[in-house]
């Protein structure tokens, strides 16, 4: 089953709201998402290459295709200094 989302620009992300409380995952699903940032920060800084991040801002399920710049725990760095909270990211995915 496809989970419904919406896509936004990374333009508009400074204008959503995200809730100070984390999405609850499970350990598993964090340790995969972690990887997936780190895999997705080699693939935009060799290749310049986008994922999606599917994240959740006070609204419900979105989804922005970018480059990851950099993260740390809290936040993932976009494009422009842009930032998702990590907290809220609840997956990230690859062009097939």
């Amino acid at each position: 089953m496809a989970t419904l989302h919406t896509i936004v620009p990374k333009e508009g992300i400074p204008s959503l709201r995200f809730p100070k409380e984390p999405v609850e995952l499970s350990d598993e699903t964090r340790k995969e998402i972690h990887l997936r940032m780190e895999q997705a920060l080699r693939l935009g800084s060799a290749e310049h290459g986008k994922c999606r991040i599917l994240f959740e801002d006070d609204e419900g399920l979105k989804a922005v295709e970018t480059t990851i710049w950099a993260f740390d725990a809290q936040v993932i760095v976009l494009k422009y200094g842009l930032t998702i909270p990590v907290s809220r990211v609840v997956g990230i995915e690859f062009p097939s």
